[in-house]
């Protein structure tokens, strides 16, 4: 008895070594992505209607917006919830952890942990590795690597979304390298703003043997000319039989320090091939968020 005891204990010390395994190399890649990018995705159909504006020029549009964006942030400070449940047959843990977050261009961020509850190893080693590892994609290195541009991935128009208002470009991003730094998958650029809204992804190279299933959803808000990440989701199976559901809620955001974002060549582009178009507005509502596609 006490040997199976035993055997449950070690069984379930490798389950969470690689549950935090898992869980950084799966969420690595998201990182860059949330600090150059996107928000809100708009209720509306996915259709096969081709935008005005091709792949390339929507392309070169993100490319260049993100720029401008980046270079125009100095400065912001908001708050983050983190919530993991990890269930297996042998083991089920839970954590949260409230988080204040500051800012700094060109790549600096400064973390105070508010408060925390639940398991004691999630949040020392899983929730505080995540902020290490951002704190390293922060750095020049980490974001050449995982940039969202044409040297990491190639791009191909798959959707639009389509009302007289309000246009999304839906494209599908294929890593040039099987990069576990990178991902694929689906992005929804504001067709306005030339800035994603949403992502939902897999990463490029699987993580460990060990890993069935790794899905990342990434939601961004508009906050001023800004676009931050609003909530990311990742879900994350190993073959053990451990499944583990990660939330990352982002609120209070405060810009404190910015310029002119200088978007008018974006939207006079935008309002240019609008303008040979005709928009026919779609009612129908996206599905639920696990069953949309990026």
């Amino acid at each position: 008895m006490m040997l199976k005891r035993r055997a449950i204990q070690v069984r379930s010390s490798i389950e969470i070594a690689l549950l935090l395994f898992v869980l950084l190399l799966s969420l690595s890649s998201i990182w860059i992505v949330t600090l150059q990018t996107a928000g809100a995705q708009q209720q509306t159909k996915v259709t096969a209607e081709r935008g005005p504006l091709t792949t390339d020029e929507v392309v070169d549009k993100l490319v260049e917006m993100n720029l401008r964006r980046s270079e125009a942030l100095h400065s912001y400070h908001g708050t983050r919830t983190y919530k993991l449940e990890y269930k297996s047959v042998f083991s089920a843990l839970s954590a949260e952890m409230s988080v204040e977050v500051q800012y700094l261009a060109p790549g600096t961020k400064h973390f105070n942990v508010r408060s925390s509850t639940g398991s004691k190893l999630i949040i020392e080693r899983v929730f505080k590795k995540l902020l290490e590892a951002e704190e390293d994609a922060l750095s020049k290195d980490g974001q050449r690597s995982t940039a969202l541009n044409r040297e990491n991935y190639d791009f191909k128009m798959v959707g639009f979304e389509g009302s007289p208002s309000h246009s999304i470009y839906v494209l599908a991003a294929e890593p040039r390298t099987k990069s576990k730094f990178l991902y694929r998958g689906k992005l929804w650029v504001d067709a306005n703003d030339f800035a994603v809204v949403r992502i939902k992804a897999e990463p490029a190279k699987n993580p460990s043997f060990w890993t069935k299933n790794n899905e990342i959803e990434q939601l961004y808000t508009k906050v001023n000319d800004f676009w931050l990440p609003e909530r990311n989701h990742s879900v994350s199976s190993i073959w053990l039989g451990g499944r583990a559901d990660l939330t990352i809620d982002y609120q209070n955001y405060h810009i404190t320090a910015s310029d002119p974002v200088g978007n008018t060549t974006a939207h006079d582009v935008a309002r240019s091939a609008k303008s040979e178009f005709s928009f026919e507005a779609r009612k129908h509502p996206l599905a639920t968020p696990l069953e949309r596609e990026p």
